[in-house]
């Protein structure tokens, strides 16, 4: 049986929760389509995550989106589903966490649902309704800066019903320490509201909120949530874990090459760490809008240097030149462009012959999957890698280590390269 089906709004989170489900025993491969989870239905996983580039669309189509989503996992018996956004609640005023909620709430017939996207274990927390990382409270922390969706209320619950037509209230953190009845008590007292954000201040609350929450249809959240809902059915049904996690995926023989999209600082310094020892070529957005044979003279580069070991083709950039290329094409125009183009460099990069990609940034990550027509991979334990790397297998067998760009540390790339080619020696 499928005990838990998850829509990720992106690639990386997808990823991540995968990975951390299998940390606990549960395997659970990753789809980057509906078209993947007939494979799933014939499989042994326990859960499945189906991965769609869906935080920045129109809300009307990652709704449609939604409702396709929860359909196809009903057809291969899902028990529960599960919404997965971003950890730091990322969206736009438009969305697309509320609407995304709204029509999977709809599609399951379900009369409410909870909105946890705390993750203590990486000091992302939620109190009286209010979103902190560390000690700072996430309007006043680097997402107030945020390119794309610039987050500056840390209420959550002001956030949300922003997004929805349904009324949303908050399950503190005083009501979850009262018990589960109290806590099923308060949502009847309040059953005008559909919508509840849960506080999370360390992991006792997601444990009660788990226990709440297990037989719900909907619950939502960022990565952390899943795994204590996944703690709790094995609880309840004695399941024991005896598989060891996996650390090592099969072997992908080929060239490497690393793809960045990301701004985060982190794959900044990622990008010039790498670049001291391996060639990086540096895409100009606007020369890619503008010039026809842009992409040639990329795929030209690169096959010249793969050749020598792995390569770096980024349109990663700082502050300063990513407001000249926003000026020019615009915010949404230049990330498409930039999302354009990395993909076309991967397609090139495959023919190439690359196998063993690292790639940085959610939005890219997707890109890349989507471009090299992946439709379902298998995924390792959760480790230093933070739970990006995944394998397909066929006759063309290619690995990857997908990551948002704000993790890791400068020697990431070389971490990833590595744990890829031990799978090739053993």
């Amino acid at each position: 049986m499928i005990e838990l089906g998850i829509l990720a709004d992106d690639l990386t989170g997808g990823m991540m929760v995968a990975s951390l489900l299998e940390r606990e025993g549960v395997e659970c491969p990753l789809v980057s389509s509906v078209e993947g989870l007939p494979y799933v239905a014939g499989s042994t996983a326990n859960a499945v995550v189906v991965a769609r580039k869906i935080r920045l669309i129109d809300p009307v189509e990652a709704q449609r989106e939604a409702r396709k989503t929860v359909k196809a996992l009903q057809s291969i018996g899902c028990k529960r589903f599960f919404y997965k956004y971003c950890a730091t609640f990322d969206s736009t005023e438009k969305g697309n966490i509320g609407p995304i909620a709204d029509a999977m709430l709809e599609a399951l017939g379900c009369d409410h649902t909870l909105f946890c996207p705390a993750f203590p274990e990486y000091t992302v927390t939620i109190f009286q309704g209010r979103m902190f990382l560390g000690s700072t409270p996430l309007g006043e922390s680097f997402k107030r800066a945020d390119p794309v969706t610039p987050m500056t209320n840390s209420n959550l619950v002001e956030v949300l019903q922003s997004q929805s037509r349904h009324s949303v209230g908050l399950l503190s953190h005083a009501t979850l320490i009262r018990g589960k009845a109290a806590t099923e008590e308060h949502i009847l007292q309040n059953n005008s509201q559909r919508f509840f954000v849960a506080d999370a201040a360390d992991d006792y609350d997601l444990e009660r909120i788990a226990d709440l929450a297990l037989d719900w249809p909907l619950t939502t959240g960022a990565d952390a949530l899943p795994v204590f809902l996944a703690r709790a059915w094995k609880q309840a049904s004695n399941q024991i874990s005896i598989e060891k996690p996996k650390t090592l995926l099969p072997a992908s023989p080929g060239g490497e090459a690393f793809i960045a999209g990301s701004c985060a600082a982190p794959t900044l310094q990622q990008l010039e760490y790498f670049e001291r020892s391996h060639p990086r070529f540096q895409v100009d957005i606007v020369k890619a809008a503008e010039d026809p044979k842009y992409l040639a003279s990329i795929l030209a580069w690169a096959k010249y240097n793969i050749v020598k070991g792995p390569v770096a083709v980024s349109s990663s950039a700082d502050i300063d030149e990513l407001r000249r290329t926003q000026n020019l094409l615009g915010v949404e125009g230049a990330a498409q462009q930039a999302d354009h183009i990395l993909g076309k460099v991967a397609k090139g990069l495959f023919d190439l012959g690359v196998r063993k990609f690292v790639v940085a940034g959610g939005e890219t990550s997707g890109q890349v999957i989507n471009s090299l027509g992946i439709k379902n991979v298998e995924v390792s334990s959760f480790d230093n890698l933070s739970g990006g790397y995944c394998h397909q297998a066929g006759k063309n067998p290619v690995s990857f280590v997908l990551k948002a760009g704000a993790i890791g540390k400068e020697n990431f790339v070389f971490d990833a390269l590595e744990r890829m080619r031990m799978a090739e020696r053993k």
